[in-house]
């Protein structure tokens, strides 16, 4: 098996995990000096930590108890990279339907996820995940 299929199924099984709520598959899947960067200027924008992924995981599990579904539409590998287009779809808490559209990259070490880039719809996120609140201006 190439480099390029065993990322593309690294991946797949983080998206099943994030549409699982297995935060613990989320983690383990990074290595120790892995770290994930969210697009924007919101509430959960950022670079985080394997230390802060295993802290703040489940927390986004929390704000849709019926579950929430990640979808992939496309990949493609190149090497240790797999740039990925998908979707989620979720009820939010709130009673509001979270429907996001996003472009990951994933960028692989030997089997584990050392950086993982997520594009999506920061004004969707400031609506439904942070109830309208944003962080201070720059």
């Amino acid at each position: 098996m190439s480099v390029e299929e065993r990322n593309k199924q690294l991946v797949q099984r983080f998206i099943d995990a994030m549409s699982a709520g297995d935060t613990a598959g989320i983690v383990d899947a990074y290595a120790e000096d892995g770290a994930v960067w969210t697009s924007g200027h919101t509430l959960i924008s950022g670079t985080f930590t394997k230390a802060r992924i295993r802290e703040a995981a489940g927390r986004i599990f929390e704000a849709f108890p019926q579950g929430i579904r990640f979808t992939i539409h496309a990949m493609t590998a190149e090497g240790e990279r797999v740039a990925v287009e998908a979707e989620s779809r979720g009820m939010h808490v709130s009673g509001k339907l979270y429907n996001n559209f996003y472009h990951f990259l994933f960028q692989f070490r030997d089997g584990q996820l050392v950086r993982l880039k997520e594009y999506m719809d920061t004004e969707l996120v400031t609506e439904i995940l942070c109830a309208g609140q944003r962080p201070p201006a720059r």
